[in-house]
């Protein structure tokens, strides 16, 4: 599954291997206040939610679910968090779900790849089991996006 990124780079469905290098990349990103932090049982118990682009090394490069998208800082600009986003939408049209919301800081990303701004308020579940715990609750400045899954599946088709 490589979805137009470049050569050696491949976006397939996460695996237990690949744990590890999913949660130094989610932190990587927590320690500088732009994720939450993640642990190790935390990605296992949603492993099923990831999609991952590994190089052919087996490195975990980018990787997202319905929840988060991160991508190493040295592979920025080489489409790999498009790839994720149009996989975890692909992933959660088979799962039946009708739309994908995230609450993020950079909403360009989400905005280039189809998603409309939106208010969280919408999402009371995000807001209980996210928002609540979150260090950054008081003094938020991110953004929640939305988009119909059957509108990106038709627009990736």
């Amino acid at each position: 599954m490589t979805s137009g990124i470049a050569a050696g780079l491949t976006v397939r469905p996460a695996r237990e291997a690949d744990v590890a290098g999913i949660v130094a990349l989610v932190n990587g990103y927590a320690a500088q206040a732009i994720m939450l932090y993640r642990s190790p049982d935390s990605v296992r118990m949603t492993l099923h939610n990831f999609v991952v682009v590994v190089d052919s090394f087996g490195a975990v490069m980018a990787c997202g679910e319905v929840a988060s998208v991160a991508v190493a800082s040295d592979a920025h600009g080489l489409g790999l968090g498009t790839a994720i986003v149009a996989e975890v939408e692909k992933l959660a049209h088979k799962r039946g779900i009708d739309e994908l919301f995230a609450l993020t800081l950079t909403p360009k990303f989400f905005e280039s790849a189809g998603y409309v701004i939106a208010d969280r308020a919408l999402y009371p579940e995000k807001i209980r089991r996210d928002c609540l715990k979150c260090p950054r609750r008081i003094r938020c400045n991110e953004y929640c996006v939305v988009r119909p899954v059957q509108e990106a599946i038709a627009v990736a088709a």
